[in-house]
This record gives C-alpha cells, sequence and structure tokens, in this order.
C-alpha cells in the first residue's frame, strides 16, 4: 500500500513524461531536489524516474563544476601563492567532488555506476545513458563552455534541458550562449589549475570568459533568469509539476539562439 508521505519513482516517471521527457531523449537536468518533495529514495529515486521517462537509448547529463576555493588564494596574475600550492588538491575527474552549490544530485548522478565525467574542472559534466562518452570526451581546457565542448554537443544532439525545481537562473546552458553572443569587451580570466597525473599534480593554465558574472557590463546580473522567463513568455518550452517541483523543460537549439539573440540586442 501506498504511503500518502511518499512521491514514488513511478509518480515521478509519469510526471516526466506529461512535461516531454521521452524515451530517447537527451537530458540535461538542474534539480532543487529539496523542491521535488519527500521522494521514496531520494535523488537515486530521482535519477531511475529520469531513466525510466528516457529509456535505454536515452542519455542525462548534469553539471559538475568543482570545489575551487583555492582560487581565493591566487594573485593578480591567477597563479595560487607559493605557500598555498602544495596544499591545494588537484582536479582528477575520477575522485573530484562536484561542487556542492550545485545541489546534490550531479554528485549522485556522477557516483552512479556506469556514469562519465568530462575533463574541464569548472565546466565539467556528467553523463550516463546511450551519449555519455560522445557527450564528455575530449573537454577543451580552454574555453570549456564554448564550440567543441559538452554545451555545444547538447544542442547538437537537439537535446533538452530540464529545470526540476531548479532556478531559472542556473541554466548552464546559456553561458555557452555567452561564448556565441558577438558581444565586446568580453572578460577573459587566466589560472593556473592543478591537476591530478600519475606522477603527481601538474599545474596548467586555462583560460576562459568570466562567467562568474555577466561576461560583459553591458548585460544584467539576473540575465540568464530574465532569458529563461522571456523566452517561456512565448510559448516556448514546458512548464508543469514534476513531484511538487514547478519544473521546466526547453529545447536546447531552441533556447539558445533565442538566448544570444537576447545577449546582442541588450549588450551588444
Amino acid at each position: 500500500m501506498q504511503h500518502p508521505a511518499f512521491i514514488t519513482t513511478a509518480q515521478l516517471t509519469a510526471d516526466l513524461a506529461r512535461l516531454g521527457v521521452a524515451p530517447g531523449d537527451l537530458v540535461m537536468v538542474h534539480a532543487a531536489c529539496n523542491r521535488v518533495g519527500p521522494v521514496l529514495g531520494g535523488p537515486d529515486a530521482i535519477i531511475a524516474a529520469l531513466r525510466e521517462a528516457m529509456g535505454a537509448a536515452g542519455t542525462l547529463m548534469a553539471y559538475l563544476d568543482w570545489e575551487a576555493d583555492w582560487e581565493n588564494l591566487v594573485d593578480a596574475q591567477g597563479r595560487t601563492l607559493p605557500e598555498w600550492r602544495p596544499h591545494v588538491l588537484p582536479f582528477d575527474p575520477a575522485r573530484t567532488r562536484a561542487a556542492r552549490q550545485n545541489g546534490v544530485l550531479p554528485e549522485f548522478l556522477r557516483t552512479t555506476p556506469g556514469a562519465l565525467r568530462s575533463g574541464n574542472p569548472g565546466a565539467s559534466v556528467t553523463a550516463l545513458g546511450a551519449k555519455a562518452e560522445w557527450l564528455t570526451a575530449d573537454h577543451p581546457l580552454d574555453y570549456g563552455y564554448g564550440p567543441g565542448t559538452p554545451l555545444a554537443r547538447l544542442v547538437e544532439a537537439r537535446g533538452k534541458v530540464l529545470m526540476l525545481g531548479a532556478p531559472r537562473d542556473t541554466m548552464t546552458l546559456l553561458h555557452h550562449a555567452e561564448h556565441l553572443a558577438m558581444l565586446p569587451d568580453k572578460r577573459i580570466i587566466r589560472v593556473e589549475v592543478p591537476f591530478a597525473t600519475p606522477t603527481g599534480t601538474a599545474w596548467r593554465w586555462i583560460e576562459e570568459f568570466d562567467t562568474s558574472h555577466p561576461c560583459v557590463a553591458g548585460l544584467p546580473e539576473d540575465f540568464i533568469d530574465r532569458i529563461v522567463t522571456d523566452y517561456l513568455a512565448t510559448g516556448a518550452g514546458r512548464q508543469g509539476r514534476v513531484g511538487l517541483a514547478q519544473s521546466v523543460l526547453v529545447e536546447a537549439a531552441d533556447i539558445l539562439p533565442f538566448a544570444v539573440a537576447w545577449m546582442e540586442r541588450v549588450a551588444g
């Protein structure tokens, strides 16, 4: 007998199907698990529901990032101060945890048997399913949100982005739009990043547009939220509840050009 206090995997699977997650889909998920409600089985059950809705031919993807608080110790050139360098844990795709600010689901997905992880620390993603190897392979270390990255492949494969109760301003795909948009004076950051190797830590310089803030002065701080809101106001995308979470599902190849045009109109 089903206990009324819990939301089951079967319920979530049905909700996801109603929202538009279909067999064979490639879905990048951003999730606020606490908003989904009291799920029997927790984040693992949410992952199971997504995989059930997508079927064996589907692929589930999530943005990981990594804990890079050591970047507060870098000098003006982006180099970690010598006295701190021996204490910084290097990036290891097989071991390094997802950034905690992204919620618990990405780390649960990363550690699900069969999941793969891309090799760019700050822009890293994890994927599980039919296209996981293709999505995560050969992630460029410089400009990790731009062309040739997992985000570009998500668009190429006509994948979807699911905001499962997550704030709209966490849609990582729109950092890809920042890279593609023709905007003047994009801010560039360079930082020396430690990587784990068989012989010890190796430091490598990485160059990137500064996506921790709007990459140009002309974009408002809440530009991602505003783009998603304006996009949904056109009638595009799908909205509905998954469990208790108000959720949004959009086509990556449709919202991306909308976002690029929005940025160029506002700040170009």
